[in-house]
């Protein structure tokens, strides 16, 4: 699925500025309803994990394959998404994902056994990684050159306040169910009514998607020239040569070879230098341990003694603090640059991570009678919370940025979705093994993500382009 119907051409060569910003902003917002899922998802199973466990009588092994179940659809959704969106478009398969995601929230909700649960988190991971690649790449292709950044990061915009907006309902539902994961609310434990909303904002996505236009990519290559020149007008201003915008579009495609994973060979080590460096990208987001927060922040704060409705607003609190981050990294992706971002975010979190893992190395009791001395209790919560800034104001923006922009055209399809699997499957590695590694050694778990937080310093510096302020036909 390439991207490169965004070249700041005008008819003139001047940047293309549209004619009503606010609808240029809908359209992206629209799109990235499936990052607000993507969070929703991802965040909305921390608040059920203990009530899982309990009901299903489980181990922390057997839960954590549970818990990391979508990450494998994910990562399938992932690497299918761009070709079938260049077969029957990127609507269609918004549309696809929002019937999935609504599924899986149904499912979830009413399993009759533990592999069932698995099963419909894996259907809802199809949908999520469908959106992940999706939602990059179409705000890309109707983004003005000029606001590309900033719409871009719409999708971790997205994905942050779904985070929040998960924790939030989650704590609304523990109160109204008493405090207690497995209270009952109607006939049904919280934990399935926590699992169960998520269809309401599946089904928003499902027709915002009908609101909003085709790619003008896509429509080109399927010969629908007159509507596409509609739509850049729509997202450009109508002061363009929408002619030879459609000519333009044309040619850049004409002159790429359509991508297969064949064509991501060649390098010494197996897949070209960029791809190599998109997969870096990926893998280094998840590898500082990011989703632990996300999927086990409840748990983890009731590991060192902090009671199940305490945990709960110390996870929402963190989700606040992740939009935040998110907003500042919006402000100034366009005015820094990525690389910049990137490696501020990145000293930043080795720091808050090693001072973490310092504070939970004073974790004192077994069983249920678990605490930390007050003040290392609080130096872990604001390490924690340092740590999700940083990596919100860098990581958590830069690199679905960079994922939608660094690859040339000709490998934009194949190797935004290697990329984008490579992230599914490191996300997959950190959480399947937290909950075994938090058993071991809380503190030892957390110099881990310490290490692969300063390892990405020197990866930024070599290896990473910059990307501002180019189209995205000069990439390659």
């Amino acid at each position: 699925m390439t991207s490169t119907a965004n070249a700041p051409a005008s008819g003139g060569g001047n940047p293309a500025h549209p004619d009503h910003l606010g609808h240029v902003i809908f359209i992206a917002a629209a799109a990235a309803m499936g990052g607000f899922l993507f969070g929703y998802d991802s965040s909305v199973i921390n608040g059920a994990v203990e009530a899982i466990r309990d009901r299903f009588d489980v181990g922390s092994a057997a839960l954590a394959q549970v818990i990391a179940a979508a990450l494998i659809g994910c990562a399938i959704g992932a690497a299918t998404a761009g070709r079938l969106a260049d077969r029957i478009g990127r609507i269609r398969c918004m549309q696809i994902a929002s019937v999935l995601f609504t599924a899986s929230a149904i499912g979830s909700a009413l399993p009759f056994a533990l592999w069932d649960l698995a099963m419909w988190r894996v259907i809802g991971g199809f949908g999520i990684g469908m959106a992940s690649v999706i939602g990059p790449a179409y705000i890309a292709e109707v983004s003005p050159a000029a606001y590309r950044g900033r719409l871009a990061s719409f999708q971790q915009a997205a994905i942050v306040i779904g985070i929040a907006v998960s924790q939030l309902v989650n704590w609304a539902i523990l109160n109204l169910a008493g405090g207690d994961q497995r209270g009952e609310i109607g006939g049904l434990e919280a934990w399935q009514w926590m699992l169960g909303v998520m269809v309401v904002p599946a089904v928003l996505y499902g027709l915002l998607s009908f609101a909003i236009p085709e790619s003008p990519r896509f429509l080109v290559s399927v010969g629908r020239t007159e509507k596409a020149k509609k739509v850049l007008r729509e997202v450009e201003g109508s002061g363009i040569d929408a002619d030879a915008r459609v000519r333009e579009i044309d040619h850049s495609m004409r002159s790429e070879v359509k991508s297969t994973f064949k064509d991501l060979l060649g390098g010494r080590f197996g897949f070209l230098p960029i791809v190599w460096i998109g997969i870096g990208l990926s893998v280094f987001q998840q590898l500082v341990g990011i989703n632990v927060i996300f999927y086990y922040s409840s748990s983890l704060w009731q590991s060192v003694g902090i009671d199940a409705s305490s945990s709960f607003l110390y996870s929402f609190e963190t989700s606040v603090v992740n939009i935040i981050g998110t907003v500042i990294a919006m402000i100034f992706v366009d005015r820094l640059g990525r690389k910049p971002l990137a490696l501020i975010g990145s000293v930043g979190m080795a720091l808050s991570l090693g001072t973490a893992a310092w504070a939970f190395s004073f974790k004192t009791g077994t069983g249920d009678d678990i605490s930390l001395p007050h003040a290392q209790g609080i130096t872990a919560l604001v390490a924690a919370n340092l740590f999700v800034l940083f990596f919100a104001l860098s990581w958590g923006v830069v690199v679905w940025v960079l994922l939608g922009e660094m690859f040339p055209g000709r490998i934009r399809a194949a190797a935004l979705g290697v990329a984008a699997s490579a992230q599914w499957i490191a996300n997959w590695v950190i959480t399947v093994t937290f909950p075994s590694l938090s058993d071991w050694n809380l503190s030892g778990a957390y110099m881990i993500y310490t290490f692969f937080a300063l390892l990405s310093i020197p990866f930024i510096l070599k290896w990473v382009p910059e990307t501002k302020g180019k189209a995205l036909e000069e990439m390659g």
